[in-house]
């Protein structure tokens, strides 16, 4: 990628406006709205605190360059706690309601940290537990959520390729003007100045919401020369109160990109798939059981459109859906993606949501909000039984091919509470969704001849023993160790006629049980043992 900004910004490739192509500052503005749902934020929380830095930026005669440093520190500069949250999940059923209560919480104050670990880590659970919670938040201190942010927002400036000044100011959102912060204890002037922009902006931001606009300036007044560079932070106190009146003057959104220090830059092509697939994978990190699957999910649904016969530009929306139908999964607790056990109805309601976040925060873009659309179906059934009962009718292809590919990744992919399942087993589960009518057949055949299996209207094969294709699927079952009672649910049939099929299976196989049964299937290579 080609240097776009002063030297040592670079940044992705700026290309001229493109019939396909996004403004930079829609998709980090996307990225920005997910970051507030993952950090217990309100949406627009990010963009907002943007705005205040870059109106203050230019208060302080900041040029262009320096400008633009500051736009995307402050719309990214909390990216990094949304891994941080992976700490705070293991001292909390609630890393996100957790989240939220921190950021007025000042961690360079020991008592402080300490009251705010004794009311929130293990709350709700037994009291040893509970305890030991707090123990090891106290143990854990400060230090290590700083350093997982640190670490974080670095490779989220690597993957965005936004160059090398804002990374480096990335990397320093919570150290402290004092030296106070962490985890390098930076001081003073070697602190980048878009990192002390930053600090200001934020903290004015959240406690202007919470307490109005006196409240925001107060609490930099409060601060000037100890957390924040006494320059940046006097300004903000003489101008904060008219810089918060601007905030209501039209849509945040509008705002957002109306201020973005130009030059703008446009991503097409290559450049947009890049950063699509590297956001993908960000959002993937919250739990180590979705490690790569949006990737996987985006590349499996373009061979999947391409197999059935859509065109270029759907085969393209679909892949770049792909990358991004998981952005709404920031917006649940990490507990919840990383349960043992069943959820419990408001776990699953959460869960549920998911899709629906995923188009809510990539709508305000008019790029984006198309691919929004498609992604937020990815979890829908032909017969409305999907998480947002959407009907069928109202489902486009595309859709229904994203929803098939997830369906199919994930069954592939390790849960807390099971294994993975193999290629051969995922794709039956595909054939079983299409003979209950909640996918379209067509779809379910093109996706599984995507992923290399036999598409269903290929000739049949030649089975041992005389037995049928339906045998052949009561075989399957049976070796996974369904009960007959089991198979007949998953095959729509009754107990009575799976008892038939079984019994001659036996006959034809020349066995009498289960075991006998299962061991013929795997040595003449009917089913692989799962």
């Amino acid at each position: 990628m080609t240097d776009s900004g002063s030297e040592g910004r670079g940044g992705p490739t700026s290309v001229d406006r493109a019939s396909d192509g996004v403004r930079l500052a829609e998709l980090v503005g996307s990225l920005s709205l997910a970051t507030d749902l993952a950090t217990g934020q309100p949406l627009e929380h990010g963009l907002r605190r943007s705005l205040l830095a870059v109106w203050l930026g230019q208060d302080l005669g900041l040029g262009p360059g320096d400008l633009s440093d500051v736009f995307y520190v402050s719309l990214l500069g909390s990216v990094g706690c949304t891994l941080e949250a992976t700490v705070l999940a293991k001292l909390s059923a609630d890393d996100i309601a957790v989240g939220g209560k921190i950021a007025t919480v000042d961690v360079g104050n020991p008592l402080e940290v300490a009251s705010f670990g004794l009311r929130n880590f293990g709350a709700g659970e037994p009291p040893l537990r509970r305890v030991g919670k707090v123990v090891a938040g106290a143990l854990a201190g400060p230090a290590e959520f700083q350093a997982v942010c640190r670490d974080t927002a670095v490779q989220v400036g690597d993957m965005l390729d936004l160059g090398t000044s804002i990374k480096e100011a990335l990397a320093q959102c919570h150290e402290r003007w004092n030296g106070r912060g962490g985890p390098r204890r930076l001081k003073g002037a070697d602190l980048h100045l878009a990192a002390r922009v930053f600090h200001v902006a934020h903290d004015a931001e959240v406690f202007g919401r919470l307490g109005g606009a006196a409240a925001g300036v107060a609490i930099v007044r409060r601060r000037e020369g100890n957390q924040y560079d006494p320059n940046v932070a006097h300004r903000f106190g003489a101008i904060g109160a008219g810089l918060f009146e601007r905030l209501d003057q039209r849509p945040i959104w509008d705002a957002l990109l109306a201020e973005e220090p130009p030059p703008f830059r446009w991503i097409a092509g290559e450049g947009l798939d890049a950063l699509g697939e590297a956001i993908g994978r960000f959002v993937d990190l919250r739990s180590p059981f979705t490690l790569g699957h949006s990737t996987s999910v985006a590349r499996l649904a373009e061979g999947g459109a391409r197999t059935l016969g859509l065109s270029e530009p759907d085969a393209t929306s679909i892949r770049r859906a792909g990358y991004l139908h998981d952005l709404g999964r920031m917006g649940v607790p990490i507990a919840v993606w990383n349960a043992t056990e069943g959820w419990s109805a408001s776990d699953r309601e959460r869960a549920m949501r998911h899709p629906s976040l995923t188009e809510l925060v990539l709508a305000r873009s008019t790029t984006l909000g198309t691919l929004g659309t498609l992604a937020g179906l990815h979890h829908e059934r032909l017969d409305g039984s999907g998480f947002r009962a959407v009907p069928g009718s109202f489902q486009p292809v595309p859709a229904q091919v994203l929803a098939a590919v997830d369906l199919y990744r994930t069954k592939t992919e390790p849960r807390p509470h099971r294994a993975a399942l193999t290629d051969n087993a995922a794709a039956d589960v595909l054939r079983q969704e299409a003979r209950a009518g909640r996918l379209d057949p067509e779809v379910v055949d093109a996706v599984r001849a995507a992923a290399g299996h036999v598409p269903r209207d290929a000739p049949p094969p030649d089975l041992p023993a005389g037995l049928s294709e339906r045998e052949l699927e009561v075989m399957h079952l049976l070796a996974r160790g369904l009960s007959n009672r089991e198979m007949a649910a998953t095959l729509f049939i009754s107990p009575k006629t799976v008892d038939h099929h079984v019994q001659h299976i036996y006959d034809k196989i020349g066995v009498s049980t289960r075991v006998g049964a299962t061991l013929f299937a795997i040595r003449n290579g009917l089913v692989v043992d799962p």
